[in-house]
């Protein structure tokens, strides 16, 4: 018996009825479908646990929704080796490479072991505060620290294994795995990484000076450290847009790279032809 969880975001339209058709799928094999008591959708024949609950009590897991919805997938089971098929539901859905026509042959697949799956880098985020106890939190694309309400440039001293890289006066910093470097990091002007790179990327964002607004890439085991220079207020930090802790004089932030992947179920498109699907990027495909 094949135990398959399911994380969605329950407003999509046509969610509910997807998720119905692959739970009553693998309820016929005999297997068992899991879906999340926070999510509030439960077809029949569906088990309901806490998401808590969910990385242990599964083999596989499926999201149904877009990049947001992985981002939250990953936080979940990445650490229990628990691998991830995503069928897009959302708007870009880079991570979620599989359509909703394409969802029931890819679980199909997925739970008959005929998919490939890759590692995805991930980064360990550990806040330390001026007062209190450490906060630590896992990120597939990025961690921020950045503005809040005021639209007003902020001081950040960078360090890099505890030698200094440089002091930005810009509306944040990004610093993002190859995998974050097609979110916010791209927006930002950070450049786009392959997957498989062993890397991570130091982005500026709206730096005011010429001579430090560029991205800097470093190796994935490499430690940066980021506190406020200056006496900046409003500071945010935030981690793959689903936790954020305000960020005070006196605290600081390590970024290292988290020992487990997460492990994502792979549509067998080469990662350039996904770039020019998502992103209308270049010319085409070459004639072949």
């Amino acid at each position: 018996m094949i135990r398959v969880g399911f994380i969605l975001r329950p407003e999509l339209r046509d969610v509910g009825n997807l998720l119905a058709e692959l739970v009553s799928w693998l309820v016929a094999r005999g297997d068992e479908a899991v879906v999340t008591a926070e999510d509030q959708v439960a077809p029949p024949g569906a088990r309901v646990l806490a998401e808590a609950q969910l990385a242990a009590a599964v083999d596989l897991t499926v999201v149904l929704g877009g990049d947001g919805t992985m981002l939250r997938a990953a936080g979940l089971v990445a650490d229990h080796d628990v691998p991830v098929l995503g069928i897009h539901l959302g708007r870009l859905g880079f991570l979620t490479p599989f359509t909703t026509a394409e969802a029931l042959p890819a679980l199909e697949a997925a739970v008959g072991g005929k998919l490939t799956t890759s590692k995805r880098s991930r980064l360990m985020v550990t806040h330390t505060p001026v007062t209190g106890a450490p906060e630590r939190r896992t990120a597939l694309n990025d961690a921020v620290v950045h503005q809040g309400a005021m639209a007003r440039l902020i001081e950040l001293e960078a360090r890099l294994d505890g030698e200094l890289i440089t002091r930005y006066r810009a509306d944040g910093l990004i610093i993002a795995t190859p995998t974050g470097s097609t979110a916010y990091n791209l927006a930002a002007g950070g450049p786009i990484i392959s997957p498989a790179q062993s890397i991570k990327v130091i982005t500026p964002i709206c730096a005011h000076a010429l001579t430090n607004n560029r991205p800097l890439v470093v190796r994935k085991e490499a430690r940066i450290s980021v506190s406020l220079a200056g006496d900046s207020r409003g500071v945010v930090l935030t981690v793959d847009g689903q936790w954020a802790r305000p960020f005070l004089p006196g605290d600081r932030v390590d970024i290292t790279h988290h020992a487990k992947p997460l492990l994502l179920f792979d549509s067998g498109k080469p990662y350039f032809d996904i770039l020019r699907e998502k992103f209308h990027w270049g010319w085409g495909a070459p004639d072949r």
